[in-house]
């Protein structure tokens, strides 16, 4: 099945007019530094996540051939205590079973599907194909699907939404039934979630019989507008718009919910619904609250249903959220979510390093977010801040040979956070597996008579704009380097809008079309260049974005950066480790007036451009065994070498430092 094939079936849905949706994976091939990152998650990655879910005997819960599984552990599994603590646990030895383990199987067939899409695996597939298979032979005559509603709780069927993840894993599902579609061209996944996605539909909705109700953690949401434009069925996407319109409405759902299964309301672990972003509807939020992950993925779904009806009530809503996140509640690294008590936010300003939970999903759900909000339209604020994420926050959780991972992110370490195998709570392996995996499909999007191109980088995407197969391919050493070079190969000669980002660290950039210069000035709006014109086989656009090193300063609400300063270069966040450093990085004081030179290391952490500098460091030599003295501490010279923060633990275990204290 051909590329154009995959995706043809989105064409029977109406498209509002000027939407940008993004490419499906096969319609985009990646190369360097993301084709790295693809090929690690092809080749190790994606059959590391089958094995693990394996060893942690997730099979035993969705075969109905075998027995039930063990032990029923807590419905808040874990609780956020437990998820802090879990460290390098892996819990594969232990019968126990989760609630949510549909979605990882969710995640982990996505990523395998878009792996299988770059570099075939018949062992693989044939694993995935088994798994699939269980599902079907699990899925009842009405469509239900829920192992953990049919092989451990039986009965209980969407009695308690708000704890309890069953929309959350039929929405996992529903992607990874979309995924696989799209990659390998077999349906057999995509029907079973499609009757899956009929049965809600009858379930929920605001008529008469129909439950009000929506899941505790958003996911559904952005899943079933995936499965509307795949399938062209309009009916989910109305069944996405109904759970965002209802989200928070009273009387609250989930307090009748719980009265009607002879709960108290009041007797939640969270005590809140800001936890789950369900306090109020969303048209009137304004504040991000509660849970990172669910809050980035409910807003990935508004954004969707903002884009697919033009709701400017919700985009209203959205705007104002994200001016929250970016301006009070976000790392510099596009990390979020300060909190390993709620896995998330806390009070506006409160960005500890060394204590950030940071969740790798929470970064995963931002570049979502992010890049459905450019489904609206290219406008920088968003693709600078999916770049931001995507480059640090995100892939800072799987290591470079993609066989460990981080399930917490922080800026600052004394040397004792370091990479796991995995973890109780493995939600985070195979969500940034997936992500990496489908990296092409957040490099364009594509409306009716234009492309965006949102992130630059080797690539080459297959596009049709008003009946013409297009090519587009882009040649660069991004992120390294900021020149980009794009060639245009359309079947016949075709006219459309081509936009450029042009991001808002690059303080000076030049633009040539076929070796004319553009004057950026004139066609550059919300930080997009933009070229209408007859694009013709062969014309060439040139794009030269500076590259310079830049020192960032935190907000001085920011209390545990007051005095401090990071380092970055493009789009890269850089830290310091020890093994570069010689330890006790908590010493060092980078002069204001310190140059900072950037160098290429090909052999460095799989090639790396690395940032030095002559900063000063406080001598405790003469120091005698006491604590304290009148006279300062001795400083001396040190030069130091800051690396990417995504590729921070990929050597010998040490100290790291995002923010490095300044010197006059």
């Amino acid at each position: 099945m051909t590329a154009s094939q995959s995706a043809s079936p989105a064409a029977e849905l109406d498209k509002p007019k000027r939407a940008f949706r993004p490419l499906p994976v096969p319609q985009v091939d990646v190369r360097g530094f993301w084709g790295d990152r693809v090929d690690a998650v092809a080749t190790r990655t994606a059959g590391i996540l089958y094995d693990r879910c394996v060893e942690a005997r997730m099979l035993e819960q969705i075969d109905p051939d075998r027995p039930s599984p063990g032990v029923v552990i807590p419905f808040h599994s874990p609780s956020p205590d437990e998820a802090a603590t879990a460290g390098n646990e892996f819990t594969g030895s232990t019968v126990t079973t989760q609630m949510f383990w549909d979605s990882d199987w969710g995640k982990t067939i996505e990523t395998a599907a878009y792996s299988l899409y770059r570099r075939r695996n018949d062992a693989l597939e044939k694993k995935i194909d088994a798994v699939i298979d269980m599902y079907g032979r699990l899925q009842q005559p009405d469509g239900y699907l829920s192992s953990w509603y049919q092989r451990i709780q039986p009965g209980l069927r969407w009695t308690n939404l708000r704890d309890c993840h069953e929309l959350y894993c039929a929405g996992h599902l529903i992607e990874g039934a979309v995924a696989y579609y799209q990659a390998t061209g077999k349906r057999k996944l995509l029907d079973i979630m499609c009757r899956y996605a009929d049965h809600i539909a009858e379930t929920f909705g605001t008529e008469p019989g129909k439950k009000k109700g929506y899941c505790g953690h958003e996911e559904i949401e952005l899943a079933l507008v995936k499965l509307a434009r795949v399938t062209g069925e309009q009916k989910y996407m109305d069944l996405a718009k109904y759970f965002i319109d209802q989200r928070g409405q009273q009387p609250h759902y989930f307090d009748e919910e719980a009265r009607a299964r002879g709960a108290d309301p009041k007797a939640y672990h969270f005590k809140t619904y800001e936890y789950s972003q369900s306090h109020k509807p969303v048209r009137e939020q304004d504040k991000v609250v509660g849970h990172a992950v669910r809050a980035m993925y409910l807003y990935s779904g508004m954004a969707d249903i903002a884009t697919e009806y033009g709701d400017d009530t919700l985009r209203a809503a959205l705007d104002r959220l994200w001016d929250d996140l970016t301006t009070k509640n976000l790392y510099i690294t596009g990390g979020l979510g300060p909190s390993s008590h709620n896995e998330g936010f806390t009070a506006d300003y409160d960005l500890p390093n060394e204590t950030a939970y940071a969740e790798t999903c929470a970064s995963v759900g931002l570049v979502f977010w992010a890049s459905r909000m450019l489904g609206m339209g290219p406008h920088a604020r968003y693709a600078d801040m999916m770049e931001r994420a995507l480059y640090n926050g995100s892939i800072s959780g799987l290591s470079l040979d993609g066989s460990l991972f981080f399930y917490e992110n922080p800026l600052e370490s004394r040397g004792k956070h370091n990479r796991w195998k995995w973890h109780r709570c493995p939600c985070c392996p195979p969500n940034i597996g997936r992500m990496v995996a489908s990296i092409g499909s957040y490099f364009y999007g594509l409306s009716d008579d234009a492309l965006a191109v949102h992130l630059y980088g080797n690539s080459t995407a297959r596009f049709d704009i008003a009946g013409t197969q297009i090519e587009l391919r882009q040649t660069s050493n991004y992120p390294w380097d900021g020149a980009v070079s794009i060639t245009i190969e359309p079947e016949a000669p075709t006219t459309f809008t081509l936009h450029l980002r042009l991001p808002a660290w690059c303080r000076k950039a030049a633009l040539k079309v076929n070796g004319e210069a553009v004057d950026l000035d004139a066609v550059t709006s919300d930080g997009y260049a933009a070229i209408r014109r007859e694009w013709r086989k062969g014309d060439q656009v040139e794009l030269e974005l500076e590259m310079a090193v830049d020192r960032l300063y935190a907000n001085p609400q920011v209390r545990q950066d007051i005095g401090r300063v990071a380092l970055a270069r493009g789009p890269l966040i850089y830290c310091v480790e020890e093994t570069d450093n010689a330890g006790q990085l908590h010493r060092i004081a980078l002069p204001r007036t310190a140059q900072i030179e950037a160098r290429e290391q090909p052999n460095l952490l799989g090639g790396v451009v690395t940032l030095s500098a002559v900063a000063r460091k406080e001598a405790f030599e003469d120091w005698d065994h006491g604590l304290y003295r009148t006279e300062p501490p001795a400083v001396e010279e040190a030069k130091i070498t800051a690396v990417p923060y995504f590729a921070w633990d990929n050597r010998d275990p040490g100290e790291m430092l995002v923010w490095i204290r300044c010197a006059g």
